[in-house]
């Protein structure tokens, strides 16, 4: 079984996507769970925990937890899932935690990319482009909690590691096949830490997959995870198709909550509200107080009567970034923040209390903050409305899904919260 720690809600659910397209039989959990897996026979797992903007002991000390719990359950590969785009900080978390992970490592080099190709994000000499290009010069050094002003990623790592010197797997390795990295992997060999990959198509990271399938750690976005997870696949006959038993798109009433100010997620925003969608935005400037704006949202989806089960509304806190920066000089990134996932995650659960089967959520920390709210644990991987975006269906019949600021399709909130999810209202 491969396991799976990722350090936010919306990379989990990507993750699982990922390693459920290639057939196997995924499970994810919400934060460390108390027993063993317990639900049905899987060949990989994924705990998505919130730790990519904890403190950094806190990141630390629940993703080894998460991997002893993980290895414990027959885990034979630990993978560690974080951003395509890197988000951390100068002091972490991908640094510490790969650090803490590293433990289980035996001497062997940790290979990791943020590659995903698919997602427009790849990796070449070390430095990491987002469609194109260059991180640094990217909507994501806009971003409110980790605004990333260097694309050179040996830089980024050894700025977080306590083990510095970590080498670039270049592309004249990479796309020679498995057989070179093999081969650079050995020269590596307890002298390295930590090799960061150039991929820049889905071959490069299958070639990776490949030569890293035996190793005790990866770690990368999905991509790597999904290349890994094909390898896996093709060596083991006994692995089914799961995808020919994925549950049918959720109906039922609809909600769509959005923290991220993402260029993608704003776009999507629009979408809902050029379509004539019910929105109503979260001002933390007009009250501070969680608990008030959540009943303010709530009464306002309470007055929309009848129009509310025809089609999904919206409720958001995204905002574009000139606005961002004026909310977080009034009143700081974090206590902004913490204002803003507290009041989502008050409306999610008002939401279903009132009988909302179906929350379409954009934003990792939002995501977050919902499952927390809700108790939800983890859920079954369903059918996904956008490339890395799949239902969750949960036990308690809420179907929830998760979205990365970044992904999806400008319509994605617009047909996801439609009548009929996955179709046009």
């Amino acid at each position: 079984m491969i396991g799976v720690i990722a350090d936010d809600v919306t990379g989990g659910t990507d993750v699982a996507a990922a390693l459920r397209r290639q057939g196997l039989r995924t499970q994810l959990c919400f934060g460390l769970p108390a027993g063993l897996p317990a639900h049905y026979p899987a060949d990989a797992t994924v705990v998505a925990l919130k730790t990519r903007t904890a403190p950094v002991a806190a990141a630390v000390e629940e993703s080894r937890a998460a991997a002893q719990w993980l290895t414990r359950s027959g885990a034979g590969q630990l993978y560690f899932k974080y951003c395509s785009t890197f988000d951390s900080t100068d002091r972490g978390n991908i640094g510490p935690v790969l650090d803490a992970l590293g433990e289980v490592a035996d001497g062997h080099p940790v290979v990791t990319t943020p590659s995903s190709p698919e997602h427009g994000r790849t990796q070449y000499q070390g430095y990491l482009f987002v469609d194109g290009t260059l991180l640094s010069e990217s909507p994501m050094r806009h971003h409110p909690l980790t605004p990333m002003r260097d694309s050179y990623l040996p830089r980024l790592l050894d700025a977080q590691s306590a083990h510095p010197g970590c080498a670039v797997l270049d592309h004249s390795i990479v796309s020679g096949g498995a057989g070179r990295i093999t081969a650079a992997l050995r020269q590596h060999a307890r002298r390295t830490r930590y090799l960061l990959a150039d991929a820049l198509t889905g071959a490069d990271l299958y070639a990776i997959a490949r030569a890293g399938a035996g190793l005790p750690l990866l770690a990368g976005a999905a991509g790597l995870a999904g290349a890994l997870a094909r390898v896996h696949a093709e060596r083991s006959p006994s692995v089914r198709d799961g995808l020919a038993a994925l549950p049918p798109l959720p109906g039922g009433p609809a909600v769509a909550l959005a923290g991220s100010c993402s260029r993608r997620t704003l776009e999507q925003i629009d979408a809902m509200r050029s379509a004539g969608r019910p929105v109503h935005p979260l001002d933390p400037l007009a009250d501070q107080d969680p608990g008030r704006l959540a009943e303010r949202a709530l009464a306002w989806y309470d007055g929309l009567g009848a129009a509310k089960s025809a089609a999904g509304a919206l409720i958001h806190s995204s905002m574009p970034p000139p606005n961002l920066r004026t909310v977080q000089d009034a009143l700081g990134a974090e206590r902004a923040a913490s204002i803003l996932e507290t009041a989502l995650g008050r409306i999610a659960t008002g939401l279903a209390a009132r009988g909302v089967t179906r929350l379409v959520v954009a934003g990792g920390e939002t995501s977050g903050a919902v499952v927390t709210a809700l108790g939800i644990e983890g859920g079954q991987v369903g059918a996904e409305a956008a490339r890395g975006v799949p239902w969750i269906h949960t036990p308690a019949g809420l179907d929830v899904l998760l979205k990365s600021g970044n992904f999806g399709a400008p319509d994605l909130l617009l047909t996801a919260t439609a009548t009929a999810a996955g179709s046009p209202a």
